[in-house]
C-alpha cells in the first residue's frame, strides 16, 4: 500500500481541466508521480503535473501509448477513447473508471435504459435516433410540450440539454440520437457523491442542493447540506448507493437526482469522476472529493466525508458579451470576506458562461452563509481585459 508515496508509482489522468488541477494537489500532497493528457497546450494541469503531453483524447492510438506504461489511470472528462481504454485494461493496466462504466455514462440514452430495466426511479422517457422522428410524433399527437430534450451523446455544461417549449424549439434540434423525457415538477435538484474502492468499501457525502443558472443551465450554487429534511435526505443517498452499486463503478460517482412533491427521488444522471456538487468539499469537509477519488482508486481507507460546517460553492463563469484575455474584477473584494476561498482555474480566455473558477463559502450558520454567496455571487464579475 506505501508504494504509491514518494515512489516510481505512476498515475496517469485523461483530461487536463480544472477538475485535473484540482485533483494534482492532492498528488502533490502525496508526492505522487502524475502524467497528465490532454489536447490543449494551455490546459489548466500542465503546470501542477510531472509529466504533460498534449494530445487527443479520442484518438486510439495516442491514448494507448499514453496510458501503456502507467500503473493506474482515471479520468477528469467522460470524452476518452473507451476501446484504448479496454485494451489498456487487458494489458494490465488499472482503470478506474472502467471502460464498461464509462461506456454506459457516455451515452444517455443507455442511462436510461439502463434505470428502466434495473428499476432505479427516474423521469419518463422516450428514446429517438434523429429530430425528425421526435418532431414526427409531435405532429401525430404522441406527446405535447413542455418536454426535456438531451442529446445522447457529447453533451455537458448544460450543453445538449433544453427544455423544448415551441414548435420553433423542435424545429431547431440537431439531427442526432436523443432522449426525450417528461418534465418532472421537482421541487429540489439534488446530488450524493459516492465514494467506492475496488475492495469494497463505500461511502456517501452529505446530500447537496443545487441552484441553476435560468438560462444557461449551469449550477449556480451548491447547498451543502441539503435543505430537506432527513428522511429525504437519507433516501437520496440510498438511491445514489443503488446506482453506484449497479454499474459496479470504482472512484467517485456523482448522482444527480430530482426531489418531487410527492417524495419522490429520481434519477437524472451521473458523472464518475469529482464533479462540480462536490467543490464546497475542499474547504468545507473533513476529506474533500479529490482526496477521496484518490483514495478510492488507489483502494485506501476512504476518508470522513463528514462536513465541518455549512458549504456553499459559487461558480464563477464568464460575463455575457465578454471574450478574450480573463480579468477577475473585484476579487480582492470578496478575499476581504471571512469564509470566502476563491478558486481560479487557470484559462486564459474567457466567454459567456465558461466556467472559469469557483469560490467557496464556509460558516457555521447556513443562513448566513447563503447570505455571504449572494454577496460574493454580485461582487465578483469574469471579463475580458479591456
Amino acid at each position: 500500500m506505501d508504494r504509491f508515496f514518494s515512489s516510481e508509482f505512476s498515475l496517469g489522468i485523461l483530461g487536463g481541466g480544472q477538475l485535473g488541477k484540482m485533483l494534482l494537489a492532492e498528488t502533490q500532497k502525496w508526492d505522487i508521480t502524475t502524467h497528465v493528457l490532454d489536447p490543449s497546450p494551455e490546459a489548466p494541469c500542465k503546470t501542477g503535473c510531472s509529466f504533460f503531453t498534449q494530445g487527443s483524447l479520442m484518438d486510439y492510438d495516442t491514448v494507448y501509448e499514453f496510458g501503456k506504461d502507467l500503473d493506474l489511470l482515471t479520468i477528469e472528462i467522460e470524452g476518452v477513447n473507451l476501446e484504448a481504454l479496454a485494451d489498456l485494461e487487458k494489458k494490465g493496466v488499472k482503470t478506474y473508471p472502467r471502460a464498461e462504466t464509462l461506456n454506459f455514462i457516455q451515452d444517455k440514452g443507455v442511462q436510461k435504459s439502463f434505470y428502466a430495466k434495473g428499476n432505479i426511479p427516474t423521469a419518463p422517457f422516450e428514446l429517438y435516433d434523429n429530430a425528425s422522428s421526435l418532431i414526427a410524433d409531435y405532429e401525430s399527437g404522441k406527446f405535447s410540450l413542455p418536454q426535456v430534450w438531451k442529446i445522447c451523446r457529447g453533451g455537458y455544461d448544460g450543453k445538449g440539454v433544453q427544455i423544448l417549449r415551441t414548435v420553433e424549439d423542435l424545429q431547431k434540434l440537431p439531427q442526432a440520437p436523443c432522449v426525450l423525457e417528461q418534465l418532472v415538477p421537482f421541487t429540489h435538484e439534488l446530488a450524493v457523491i459516492v465514494a467506492r474502492s475496488p475492495s469494497g468499501q463505500e461511502m456517501t457525502y452529505p446530500v447537496v442542493e443545487m441552484e441553476f443558472h435560468p438560462q444557461a443551465n449551469q449550477v449556480e450554487y451548491v447547498i451543502c447540506p441539503a435543505r430537506i429534511d432527513d428522511a429525504l435526505a437519507k433516501k437520496a443517498q440510498e438511491v445514489a448507493l443503488r446506482v453506484s452499486r449497479a454499474i459496479k463503478h470504482e472512484g467517485l460517482l456523482a448522482v444527480e437526482l430530482f426531489a418531487t412533491a410527492s417524495g419522490e427521488i429520481l434519477v437524472n444522471e451521473v458523472a464518475p469522476r469529482p464533479h462540480n456538487s462536490g467543490h464546497y468539499s475542499i474547504e468545507a469537509s473533513y476529506t474533500n472529493q479529490f482526496e477521496q477519488h484518490l483514495r478510492a482508486i488507489l483502494d485506501l481507507p476512504l476518508g470522513d466525508t463528514r462536513s465541518k460546517a455549512a458549504g456553499i460553492m459559487v461558480n464563477l463563469v464568464g460575463a455575457q458579451d465578454h471574450n478574450g484575455p480573463v480579468f477577475y474584477k473585484n476579487i480582492q473584494k470578496i478575499l476581504a470576506i471571512p469564509g470566502v476561498t476563491p478558486h481560479i482555474y487557470g484559462k486564459k480566455e474567457t466567454r459567456p458562461f465558461r466556467k472559469m473558477g469557483h469560490v467557496t463559502i464556509i460558516h457555521q450558520d447556513m443562513t448566513q452563509a447563503r447570505s455571504i454567496a449572494e454577496q460574493v455571487k454580485n461582487s465578483i464579475n469574469v471579463i475580458s481585459k479591456s
